[in-house]
C-alpha cells in the first residue's frame, strides 16, 4: 500500500511539473503549428466585431481582447462607450475562429494550458496589419485594451515587438508592420491582467514611450494584483506614463455581467461604469 501510495504521488508531481512547464512555454518558445500572418488573418477576419462612430473618420482605434472565455457583453459595451466618445474599435475573437468556445476548452485557455497570451498575440499582430487598409482608421492612434487574459496578450506583444521577437504562432510579421510592430501603438489599458511568471510581459522590458492604465482588484484571487504593481513600478522607474487604480470590494471580472456555474466572481456595476469612465478619460479626445 505505501509503495502504490509513493508511486501516485511521484505520478501526480509529474503531471504537476508537466503542466507548470506547458503553462511557461510562451517564455520557453515551444508551441506547435506557427501559420503565416495571411493564413491567421484569414482564420479571425470574420469573427472580428467592428463598431465605428457616427462622425466621419478617420478615427481613432482601440483593440479589444477578451478574457480567456472568449467575447462577452462587457466587450460590447465597451465598444458602444467608445464609439459614443468618438473612437472606433474592433473585438478581436480569438477563440471562436479555433473552436475555443466550448467551456471544457477556454478554461484549459484560461489555466495557460492552450493558446497562451504570447501565442494569442500573433492575433494582435495581423489585426494592427489589417488596420492600415481601413480609410476610417487612423492607423496612428492605436491603443490596445485587454481584459484578463487579454491583458496578458496585450503585455506579451508589447514585450515581443519592442525585443523583435516574433509572437510563436507566426512564421513571420505582417508585411505591413514588419519595419515597425509598434507603429502606431500609443497605449494599453489592463484590465485586471494577468502579470505573473508566465507572462512575457512581466519578465521582459515593455516600450517606455507608451501610456498605460492598469485597473486591478485588490486580492484578486486569479490574477494577483502585486505583480502588476510591481511592473507598473518598473514602468514607473522607465519614466513611462502609468496610472493604476486598484479597485476594493470587488472580484476578478467585476465587468463581465455573464458567469459559468459555481463561479466565485461578481459582476458590480458601480465599479464596472467607473472603470469604463477612467479607460475613457485615460484615452482623451479622439
Amino acid at each position: 500500500m505505501r509503495r502504490w501510495l509513493v508511486w501516485t504521488g511521484v505520478a501526480l508531481a509529474l503531471v504537476a511539473m508537466l503542466l507548470a512547464v506547458n503553462g511557461f512555454r510562451g517564455r520557453l518558445g515551444w508551441t506547435a503549428n506557427p501559420q503565416s500572418p495571411q493564413a491567421i488573418a484569414t482564420l479571425i477576419a470574420t469573427a472580428m466585431r467592428w463598431t465605428l462612430p457616427k462622425e466621419e473618420g478617420p478615427h481613432p482605434v482601440a483593440l479589444l481582447l477578451s478574457g480567456c472565455d472568449g467575447p462577452r457583453t462587457n466587450l460590447d459595451r465597451l465598444a458602444v462607450e467608445l464609439a459614443s466618445a468618438g473612437w472606433a474599435s474592433v473585438i478581436v475573437d480569438s477563440h471562436g475562429p479555433r473552436g475555443l468556445e466550448e467551456a471544457q476548452l477556454w478554461r484549459l485557455v484560461c489555466a495557460g494550458q492552450l493558446l497562451n497570451g504570447a501565442e494569442r498575440a500573433a492575433d494582435i499582430a495581423v489585426t494592427l496589419a489589417a488596420l492600415r487598409d481601413r480609410p476610417e482608421i487612423d492607423s496612428t492612434r492605436i491603443v490596445l485594451i485587454g481584459v484578463s487574459h487579454g491583458g496578458w496578450t496585450s503585455l506579451d506583444y508589447l514585450a515581443m515587438a519592442r525585443a523583435g521577437t516574433l509572437p510563436p504562432l507566426l512564421t513571420s510579421w505582417p508585411e505591413a508592420i514588419t519595419d515597425d510592430p509598434l507603429a502606431g501603438i500609443k497605449g494599453a489599458v489592463l484590465y485586471y491582467p494577468y502579470c505573473g511568471p508566465a507572462s512575457l510581459g512581466s519578465a521582459n522590458a515593455l516600450p517606455p514611450d507608451l501610456s498605460y492604465l492598469f485597473l486591478l482588484v485588490e486580492g484578486d484571487a486569479i490574477a494577483n494584483e502585486r505583480h502588476c504593481l510591481e511592473l507598473a513600478g518598473r514602468l514607473v522607474s522607465m519614466k513611462a506614463n502609468v496610472a493604476v487604480t486598484v479597485y476594493e470590494g470587488v472580484t476578478h471580472g467585476f465587468d463581465v455581467p455573464e458567469k459559468s456555474f459555481l463561479s466565485p466572481l461578481e459582476f458590480d456595476a458601480e465599479t464596472t461604469d467607473a472603470a469604463i469612465a477612467a479607460t475613457l478619460d485615460f484615452l482623451g479626445p479622439p
